[in-house]
């Protein structure tokens, strides 16, 4: 099997290091600094048990690569629509392609079954945009649980979690998501085929909806947003309107509010990816996290006030930063 993984970040390296190491055909597509490093001295891995490294090919080239069975995506969604250059080397008719996002992904109704069957959510998937250029049926659903941090160019600290659950938007345990299953688990990884991905994307997202916007409007960690009794109950109703999100669509969230919050608090004082990107200057994951829930929620009509609130607060936050940094120095 041939995999190629683009946009070799932290979560992107550390997975293409794994599957390396379980004997797969792994490239990495990556630029700058952290390129050049992991082209000479390969992906170091620190854990608390180990620190190891991997060496494959990387690049910025996606022609030196060629087509390849299954692309892993480690860009961000709103990259995803500008993408085309970077894929089209790589894929063939049956190559199938794994979105190792946050969010709600571009493919969401893509064999969903139901009135909303095929349906686009905007947010994600503006004027089918993102589609174009990755259509749905080449879609391999994933919903990623490890945290892992880039420390220096080439170096990923690998925080806690191993889980890439995977998914066919229709349900069916296919051989394509058969084979890349037994790639990540020869890479030491847990990468299992569930029938309702769905299911595990609220599951991630009622966290990442809450606990991301939160940590960007206040630059606490996930920890310290827990053992604030305010800021706790705050993430719970959050939690809970996109949890009747989910239910408006007919999908269960298996996971109670408090162990999810118990998960987080466990993980201790540890940045979300939002809080990283805003301190890093970089653009936020808005519209997967928050933008396409509301949408969904306008929807199926229902009331998701504090979400809405806080989508609006961290949207200023966001607009006034970027502003303020295409201000000419005086």
């Amino acid at each position: 099997m041939k995999i190629a993984v683009v946009g070799a970040g932290a979560i992107g390296a550390y997975l293409g290091a794994c599957l390396a190491r379980g004997g797969t055909e792994t490239y990495l597509l990556a630029r700058g600094p952290h390129l050049e490093a992991m082209r000479s001295e390969g992906v170091k891995v620190i854990e608390d048990t180990e620190t190891w490294s991997a060496r494959l090919p990387c690049t910025d080239d996606p022609r030196d690569i060629g087509p390849v069975d299954t692309v892993i995506l480690g860009l961000k969604a709103y990259s995803y629509a500008s993408a085309g250059e970077l894929l089209r080397p790589l894929m063939v008719a049956d190559t199938a392609v794994v979105a190792a996002q946050n969010g709600i992904p571009w493919w969401y109704f893509h064999r969903h079954g139901g009135p909303y069957d095929g349906r686009r959510i905007e947010s994600v998937d503006a004027k089918g945009a993102v589609s174009a250029t990755i259509p749905p049926e080449r879609a391999i659903g994933c919903v990623v649980f490890p945290a892992a941090v880039l420390v220096a160019p080439g170096v990923v600290h690998h925080i806690e979690g191993r889980r890439f659950a995977i998914g066919e938007p229709g349900g069916e345990i296919s051989e394509r998501c058969r084979r890349l299953s037994e790639a990540m688990t020869a890479g030491g990884l847990k990468c299992p085929i569930d029938e309702r991905l769905r299911e595990q994307i609220w599951v991630k997202l009622m966290g990442n909806a809450a606990f991301n916007p939160l940590s960007a409007l206040t630059g606490a960690t996930m920890a310290e947003i827990c053992r604030f009794p305010p800021t706790r109950e705050l993430a719970a109703q959050m939690m809970q309107e996109t949890i009747d999100v989910a239910s408006s669509l007919g999908c269960r969230v298996p996971v109670s509010i408090e162990r999810r919050l118990a998960g987080a608090e466990r993980v201790g004082d540890h940045r979300t990816s939002m809080l990283q990107d805003l301190q890093a200057g970089k653009r936020l994951e808005l519209e997967v996290l928050l933008g396409a829930v509301l949408e969904l929620a306008e929807l199926t009509g229902v009331e998701v006030r504090r979400l809405r609130a806080i989508h609006a607060a961290v949207t200023l936050l966001a607009n006034t930063r970027s502003h303020a940094l295409q201000e000419p120095l005086s």
